[in-house]
């Protein structure tokens, strides 16, 4: 961590720890009553301390000398210079030694301190925000409100729900390997199945747990770079992205309509966060950007540990959240005990079999470059090395081994000077850096303690990992430590910053000279511990999450809650070969001893993007250079004169030229002159390539989308024509139809959302001779493809030719039914019409449909306003996917014009809008209107009498749905009489056309044409006076002539 600079509003000051009992570095001079050489660089001052704790670390010598020196002194002289006798003495040395003591802590601070120095721009920006008494912390500022009292699926779970099917989710594995991030998410996805998820999985690349992810997700997609664009990610409730390698997935959910889906972005690694600051250093700005933005995509993006969103602090738009446990630390040295021997290390390191190894690690923050963690450490572990490193008679060589830095910054010398300084061995005190072998110094030491002054959010690796070997462990009671290790059971707990009570808790570890038996039983314990330790919280973290990111459509089961996981182990039985047989995992370490992947994907990125922000610095380079012959204010003017004295010789000429005789000319040149003409007028006029393929044809299928991401879903053909409902993401060779710019109240977002795809049909039905010249029209949502009901070739010619010889009556043809958009599982028979519609809004269709149809006809509180729907089996259309009859078709808008606004005043209050009760889901309520809009053309199809046949969308096959035989006796007839319709629609146009407005926010003027008898009146009368008032200017201007005859203009 000492690479990142750490942003403001996560670096606490140590006051407010203090008070509020947090995490931080506490200040070395609370604990020290001599403070530091406020010049530490004055030689003089240097040799003064070097020599005072040289006199320090020796008081035996000190005491003799200054014995020598009185024997050779006057009694008088010696009375002068030390007048201390008796009692007096006795307490003078007991502060004599105290005072030795601390002096020798301070020194040992001040030379650790200036030695290990930070080596990067990075690592000082962090040292200067991070005093000494302030803490580093890590807060969640917008995802922890997810995690408040009272949130997730608290409030759904007590309210009345019928839910049909399963909450479906996404996983994209950027691999399928077996390595430790493998069995973490295998572990998660498998708790989360046992929860009620269905879960879907796709794959970048194939791999050897492909049969291990078969017993989760059923078949893997193998996803391909152009596989991308044709998957439906709105069917699923939430995306789950595993890596960096799945970043493709990523940019495909970054259109439209696919921007609203839950997406959890889970990062394992730091490869990324070890690039940027060379991104930052070379001006590469757009790469930046680049992966800001990506990951701004995230609802969240999931770390393991606490110190990767600090690397990534660049790329945080307040969307990081960790969620501590993985069984990385267990898997790499249980992986390495299998092909390393603790004596071979041993011997490889120089130490004998017999040395009691120590070794002392600091906090992760701060491994590579920030010291004070060391230094604190030094002043609480000094007393135990001038104990055990001296002592002689303990029965063996005690040898405190530092991991910390790296090894080439000189940190050995550093502390053998250190040694030097407390008398003693030179041989027992080492160093290693951390880009050496970190777990074989692990494996290989009799005790690990634990000697940071940072109280970590998230449990020490090096700690799980020493742990994993069997080794005792002996750490300060921070909170993080004391929530999971047992004082006594797992390991060794001392209170901070108090070396005697750390002294009497090493001795317990310690019997003759060798590891004591309640250290073997501690370190037997710590590693059964180990194994699983943060499994539970890893599994019930990811389930909260989910539930609180996920939206949840009325449709859907809820999931279980997380109280019910009650396994909290991570799969161990699946990976058992992996760990046995793979010896090259320690290759995938990195210098912090971390299982990593290689995610190639971040240099591949880098190099397709390295050569766009060169020539960007190029054009930015000519830019600058054409910026000098930008032409100034009086050049513009003289510019104008220029041309204004040649547009006036020109006209002089031209008018010349047509007072003089000319000769005929050569034919080919007249005629060659009157085709240019004629080329031009016809291109002017000329149609596209869309329509000339439709011309002829008696139907246009449109196929509405709204974003660049269902641009894959459309067909391309003469038969269809998209329809857009977003102007910037309209396809560009194409003659798509513009919605918004037919229907200028699409391009208010609220009232596009709500209408959803039957907007896009009323901006056709405007002005629909404009458009849609043909005796049949047709829709199909993009949806429809993505869901594989759309019509294949074989159902398209089945259409094309039944509609040709069917001329009589008029029909409905449909092809994607109910239950499959839905997905809805049981029988048909169970579930009708009305109980399907009240499924999927959020359990108020029935209500909402019968006062909205109650409200548009005006009918009495005491009539039925429901229109009875049969309960026959039979399949109903869905997704706005269906073909009638031009006729037909104006006819439904006109009634879904009247409805949607009846619909619309039930949640609207004068000019306010009222909560949206059909739906649950934040998603639902912005489509508030969609789902039963999208099921008004099966009550109005039923009772208008409309013939309704379903046509199978693969093989083409017809069947009639409903017939009119048999539901003559349950039609309401009267109240879809066109006559009625249309008296109803003129009465609304006659008040809209006299500005008497119902209400503030009435929708029905906006959704389409406002025409009505009065419209058509005012219309011939305007059209009238228009004709009057040519004849009237033709009879001036012939009257004109005849008075005074024509003059030709003079010349000049």
């Amino acid at each position: 961590m000492g690479r990142n600079s750490a942003s403001p509003d996560r670096v606490s000051s140590g006051d407010d720890n203090a008070n509020s009992g947090g995490l931080g570095f506490h200040s070395i001079r609370d604990r020290i009553r001599f403070k530091r050489n406020p010049n530490p660089n004055t030689t003089n001052i240097d040799s003064n301390v070097k020599d005072r704790s040289k006199t320090a670390s020796c008081p035996d010598r000190q005491w003799r000398a200054n014995r020598s020196h009185h024997h050779t002194r006057s009694t008088a002289r010696k009375f002068f210079l030390f007048p201390f006798r008796g009692r007096s003495l006795f307490y003078f040395f007991i502060f004599f030694a105290v005072f030795a003591f601390a002096l020798a802590s301070m020194v040992l601070q001040s030379s650790i301190t200036s030695l290990f120095r930070p080596g990067s721009e990075r690592g000082r920006l962090v040292r200067e925000g991070l005093k000494f008494g302030s803490s580093l912390k890590f807060f969640p500022w917008r995802t922890a409100r997810w995690f408040k009292e009272g949130g997730g699926l608290d409030r759904l779970r007590s309210e009345p729900r019928i839910g049909v099917r399963p909450p479906r989710l996404g996983l994209i594995l950027g691999n399928m390997k077996k390595d430790p991030f493998s069995l973490m998410l295998f572990t998660v996805m498998r708790n989360l199945q046992r929860l009620g998820y269905v879960i879907k999985i796709f794959a970048v690349k194939d791999g050897e747990a492909r049969s291990m992810w078969k017993k989760i997700g059923g078949q893997i997609s193998i996803l391909s770079p152009e596989g991308y664009g044709h998957i439906d990610w709105s069917i699923f409730e939430g995306i789950i992205v595993d890596s960096l390698e799945a970043k493709d997935a990523i940019s495909s959910l970054m259109q439209e309509p696919f921007c609203l889906v839950p997406l959890i972005w889970i990062i394992h690694d730091d490869t990324l966060a070890n690039r940027l600051p060379t991104y930052e250093t070379m001006g590469w700005d757009p790469l930046v950007s680049y992966w800001k933005n990506a990951f701004s995509r995230a609802d969240v993006v999931v770390f393991p540990d606490f110190s990767l969103p600090m690397l990534y602090s660049v790329l945080d738009s307040g969307n990081f959240f960790v969620i501590p446990g993985s069984p990385i630390d267990v898997w790499a040295a249980e992986s390495y005990s299998k092909t390393h021997s603790k004596f071979q290390l041993r011997a490889d390191y120089g130490f004998r079999k017999d040395d009691m190894i120590v070794l002392i690690v600091g906090s992760s923050f701060f491994y590579n470059e920030l010291s004070w963690d060391y230094a604190v450490a030094m002043h609480d572990i000094g007393p135990l090395l001038i104990k055990y490193a001296r002592a002689k008679d303990v029965g063996c060589s005690f040898k405190f081994v530092f991991l910390c830095g790296n090894s080439t910054d000189g940190y050995n010398d550093a502390l053998q000077e250190i040694a030097t300084h407390l008398g003693l061995p030179r041989s027992s005190i080492r160093h290693y850096g951390m880009n050496g072998d970190v777990t074989g110094l692990l494996l290989m030491a009799d005790i690990v303690l634990y000697g940071s002054s940072q109280d970590e959010q998230g449990f020490p690796p090096l700690l799980t990992r020493a742990m994993s070997f069997g080794i005792p462990v002996i750490a300060p009671d921070y909170p993080v430590i004391k929530k999971y290790v047992v004082d006594g059971v797992h390991g060794i707990i001392f209170p901070k910053h108090k070396p005697d009570v750390l002294m009497r808790s090493f001795s317990l570890l310690i019997s003759k000279g060798k590891l004591s038996k309640f250290a073997h039983v501690v370190a037997s314990s710590g590693r059964l511990l180990a194994k699983n330790m943060l499994a539970s919280e890893c599994i019930v973290g990811y389930a909260k999450l989910v539930e609180n990111v996920l939206t949840f459509p009325s449709d859907t089961l809820l999931p279980g809650h997380s109280s019910q996981l009650t396994d909290g182990a991570w799969e161990w039985n699946l990976f058992r070969k992996e760990i046995e047989q793979r010896t090259g995992d320690m290759e995938n370490m990195n210098q912090r001893g971390t299982y990593v992947r290689n995610s190639s994907v971040v240099y591949s990125i880098e190099e397709d993007l390295i050569n766009l922000v060169g020539s960007r610095n190029l054009s930015r380079e000519e830019s600058e250079t054409l910026e000098q012959d930008i032409p100034t204010e009086l050049d513009w003017e003289i510019l104008m004169e220029i041309e204004s004295s040649e547009e006036v010789e020109r006209l002089e000429m031209e008018e010349i030229d047509e007072r003089m005789e000319r000769e005929t000319g050569v034919w080919d040149d007249i005629y060659r002159i009157a085709r240019k003409v004629e080329k031009l007028k016809f291109e002017a006029n000329e149609m596209d390539e869309g329509e000339l393929e439709r011309t002829g044809q008696p139907l246009c299928i449109y196929e509405i989308y709204n974003g660049a991401g269902a641009w894959s879903f459309l067909h391309h053909g003469s038969l269809y024509r998209g329809l857009s409902l977003s102007a910037r993401a309209q396809r560009l060779r194409s003659d798509d139809v513009d919605a918004i710019g037919r229907l200028p109240l699409l391009n208010d977002s609220y009232f596009r959302d709500i209408l959803c795809e039957i907007g896009g049909m009323f901006s056709i039905a405007k002005g629909v001779d404009n458009i849609h010249k043909r005796p049949w029209i047709g829709f199909q949502s993009w949806r429809a493809a993505g869901r594989k009901v759309s019509l294949s070739t074989k159902a398209e010619q089945v259409l094309e030719e039944t509609i040709q010889e069917e001329t009589k009556g008029d029909v409905i043809y449909f092809w994607a039914p109910l239950e499959m958009d839905a997905g809805l599982t049981g029988s048909n028979d169970v579930l009708t019409f009305w109980s399907m519609c009240d499924i999927l809004n959020g359990g108020n269709c029935r209500t909402a449909f019968a006062d909205a149809f109650r409200r548009m006809y005006s009918l009495p509180s005491h009539i039925e306003a429901l229109p009875p729907m049969p309960e026959d089996g039979g399949r109903w259309s869905a997704l706005h996917s269906w073909v009638m009859p031009t006729p037909s078709f104006l006819e439904f808008i006109m009634f879904s014009r009247m409805f949607a606004d009846s619909l619309n005043g039930l949640h609207t209050n004068s000019s306010k809008i009222t909560v949206c009760l059909l739906g649950s889901s934040k998603l639902e309520k912005r489509n508030c209107y969609c789902r039963i809009l999208e099921l008004l053309v099966n009550v109005w199809a039923y009772h208008s009498a409309r013939k309704m046949v379903y046509i199978d969308p693969r093989f083409g096959s017809l069947e009639e749905q409903h017939p009119i035989e048999q539901r003559k006796e349950f039609m309401w007839a009267k109240y879809f009489n066109f006559t009625l319709l249309k008296s109803m629609d003129e009465d609304l146009a006659e008040a809209a056309d006299d500005n008497d407005f119902p209400s503030e926010m009435w929708l029905w003027p906006l959704t389409g044409e406002v025409y009505w008898q009065g419209v058509y009146e005012r219309e011939r009368e305007e059209r009238y006076r228009l004709k009057m008032d040519k004849k009237r200017r033709t009879r001036e201007r012939l009257h004109e002539r005849m008075k005074h005859g024509y003059r030709q203009k003079s010349l000049g």
